[in-house]
């Protein structure tokens, strides 16, 4: 039943999906951040060709969609599926968020020559198929757990699927993040002992690296990948302790959380992406 005012009602007898009324101005304003940056990233992909891309994207309009369910949801506490769409489309998208930067690394690596490749503790075209598949696990066990928290008999089952899939998603990007600060290390001390690309790259004069040019600023872009990387560990953190604190814990039963650790930190990373993941430059891999 759509009501005219906001009002908490329960779905079923004594059964509410609802703490509280959701925010309608909060709602709409993540809304249009997410929208509006979906469709720049959208335009800026399709302008670039940087089709590697596409998760990220999908991923922001997944979260507006989210934000759409919760809008509903502000006259609708009653109604199971405006529930059902934000509890599950603003939990999964940082999984598609990853997956872009999976294969950001990747062509970092590929782009920096086979020098660059040798000092990857996992071979970029293994390492983004490891992560990748990875992530796709994290995102199917999050989604069927979130799907399962709005049955009144699989809740808990539910929220343990959730825990499970966030669980899985911070051991891979962990890992991720690991093989990312190795490689840098290693790339920045090696670049001073050796051409690090090629004979455009660097040239070796008396001993000394001479002026250097390396065919995209792959500095910039890694910096870019510990930014992004760690707003989405701190929320998948907090997501974790929200369903082990349970539907009456503290986090489940406010609002507020949810916009600051979550859809506040998820709209932080698409300015770095945008300068980041999606550069201006034609020579990025």
């Amino acid at each position: 039943m759509i009501l005219t005012r906001a009002e908490l009602l329960p779905y079923k007898e004594g059964i509410y999906l609802w703490k509280y009324v959701p925010s309608l101005a909060l709602s709409i304003i993540f809304l249009s951040i997410f929208g509006i940056l979906s469709l720049a990233h959208t335009w800026r992909m399709f302008q670039h060709r940087l089709w590697f891309c596409l998760p990220f994207v999908v991923g922001g309009y997944l979260e507006a969609t989210g934000c759409v369910g919760r809008v509903i949801a502000r006259n609708d506490t009653s109604g199971l599926m405006p529930y059902i769409i934000q509890s599950i489309f603003l939990l999964v998208p940082p999984s598609l968020f990853a997956a872009s930067i999976y294969m950001v690394l990747g062509r970092i690596i590929r782009g920096l020559g086979p020098r660059a490749v040798a000092l990857s503790i996992i071979r970029p075209t293994w390492l983004t198929k490891v992560f990748v598949v990875g992530d796709i696990s994290a995102f199917v066990i999050q989604a069927g757990g979130a799907g399962m928290t709005t049955s009144a008999t699989q809740k808990d089952l539910g929220n343990t699927t959730v825990i499970v899939g966030l669980c899985v998603q911070i051991a891979f990007f962990g890992l991720f993040v690991l093989a990312a600060v190795i490689f840098d290390v290693r790339y920045r001390r090696g670049r001073d002992g050796f051409s690090a690309v090629d004979a455009d790259t660097a040239q070796l004069r008396d001993g000394a690296v001479a002026a250097r040019r390396e065919p995209f600023d792959w500095a910039k872009l890694m910096m870019m990948l510990y930014a992004t990387s760690a707003l989405i560990l701190v929320r998948c953190t907090f997501r974790i302790i929200e369903y082990i604190m349970g539907p009456e814990g503290y986090l489940l039963s406010n609002e507020w959380p949810l916009f600051v650790f979550d859809l506040t930190l998820m709209a932080l990373v698409w300015p770095f992406s945008l300068s980041g993941i999606l550069p201006r430059s034609s020579r990025f891999p």
